[in-house]
């Protein structure tokens, strides 16, 4: 990469120019790279440069390629260092800790960086002088994912989790595993796949799921949410916070305090207390305790249950043929039709002051505004009430079709039970075994199991 140039003799006075000193470097194989600059001032006082070594020409060196490499397209999540989330104000959220890289099917999931060539370096004497060219990276390929024909790029075969495994090998895994409680180290989890929790839900915490949930422990007042189903091998004890909901089934030991919603069907095997229970289909609590004392249980068919109230005569409502949705949007309506009676009942009012300043002549532009503010008010709630009651006697005649729906009490009904079958009601007044309730000839009768 250099060549030097050194004065070892000298016995007399030395005269040159330096086109003879670049003459005398070609002359030794020195060709590239002269540094006319040192060659000048070496030909213009020679005496400065004796017995030294003198840099006259310098090369190129050569620069190595760069490796390639796979770029990850998501966080992967690492459970040493996991932070909580900072949020817009500062302030942070130490429930958000777990960011799970989540991915559809099909989703690009990581790319190939190609490498960087390296480019050749140049001796003084004029030759090429080698380079080490960047290497090639290859896909570290895993389960559930594939690679296109270029091999430039990966996909999720699936919906789940991009994880990495041994030997950097990347995977989309359809379950996502929590080995102990979703606590403030796990923290709230939201996941395309599958959820396996080996522990118990907290209270104040989140769980949502596009697949299904099991949980091995309980779930205190924590909010649990599936598209699928949900399994809890514990209870469910929500002191009234929080919600358990699933787009289908959802099976568990014992709820307590709870807020539990299903698309289809609720198995409980001991006992449902104290709860706000709903259900598209059916609500079965039947196993050798199965018991149902207090709040409100709500199914779209039927509720079968060994025992329901107590002795004690603790309020207990079972509400049955129609969907659970339909019943909360009528209670809904009739409270939006109360309000919009009354409104329009001060609307009146107030016209018919404004009426009489009009007789007197007090009208003034204000109170013109007004009036015509309040017609158009008055207006607008004679349309809104006309179509919220189109839409209650829609409800109402879906709940005159209740064929299917029945309460049946496999061994005990407790009095202080209220049994609703449609749009019927009946109160049970003293105990009664073995029976069913549904619906006939215009009102709920009781018929033998």
């Amino acid at each position: 990469m250099y060549a030097y140039l050194i004065f070892r003799h000298v016995e007399e006075e030395v005269r040159l120019t330096a086109g003879q000193l670049e003459t005398f470097l070609f002359s030794q194989g020195v060709k590239f790279g002269l540094q006319q600059d040192s060659l000048y001032l070496i030909s213009q006082r020679p005496q400065d440069f004796y017995f030294t070594q003198n840099v006259v020409a310098v090369g190129i060196p050569p620069t190595n390629g760069k490796d390639g490499s796979i770029r990850v397209l998501f966080e992967l999540d690492d459970q040493k260092n996991r932070r909580p989330t900072e949020r817009e104000d500062g302030s942070v959220d130490y429930k958000n800790v777990t960011q799970l890289a989540n991915v559809k099917a099909g989703q690009l999931i990581a790319e190939r960086v190609p490498p960087v060539p390296g480019i050749p370096g140049k001796a003084v004497t004029g030759e090429d002088v080698a380079c080490k060219d960047g290497k090639e990276a290859n896909f570290k390929i895993g389960k559930n994912v594939v690679v296109n024909p270029e091999k430039t790029a990966m996909y999720a075969a699936i919906d789940g989790l991009v994880t990495k495994t041994e030997k950097d090998k990347l995977n989309v895994f359809p379950v996502f595993e929590v080995n102990g409680d979703v606590d403030y180290n796990i923290g709230n989890i939201d996941f395309v796949g599958n959820v396996v929790i080996r522990g118990n839900v907290l209270t104040g915490f989140r769980v949502k799921a596009s697949g299904d949930i099991r949980v091995t422990g309980g779930i205190e007042g924590a909010e649990v949410e599936s598209e699928g189903s949900i399994e809890i091998s514990g209870g469910i004890i929500g002191s009234n916070k929080g919600y358990v909901k699933a787009g289908r089934n959802i099976r568990c030991s014992f709820i307590q305090e709870g807020n539990v919603y299903a698309a289809e069907e609720i198995i409980v095997h001991q006992s449902i207390m104290h709860s706000n229970i709903r259900s598209g289909k059916n609500v079965i609590c039947n196993g050798p305790k199965g018991l149902v004392v207090g709040g409100l249980v709500q199914a779209g068919e039927r509720v079968i249950a060994r025992t329901i109230g107590n002795s004690m005569s603790t309020a207990t409502a079972i509400e049955v043929g129609v969907q659970p949705e339909l019943r909360q949007e009528l209670v809904d309506l009739k409270k939006q039709l109360n309000e919009l009676r009354e409104n329009i009942d001060k609307s009146d009012k107030a016209l018919a002051l404004i009426d009489q300043l009009a007789v007197t002549g007090q009208l003034s532009s204000d109170k013109l505004a007004l009036r015509t503010k309040l017609s158009a008010t008055k207006k607008q709630s004679t349309e809104q009430i006309q179509i919220a009651k189109e839409r209650v006697l829609e409800i109402e005649m879906t709940l005159e079709n209740t064929t299917l729906a029945r309460v049946d009490g496999v061994h005990t009904v407790f009095g202080g039970t209220k049994i609703v079958v449609g749009r019927y009601t009946r109160f049970v007044k003293d105990s009664v075994q073995r029976v069913s309730f549904r619906l006939m000839d215009g009102d709920v009768g009781m018929v033998p199991l």
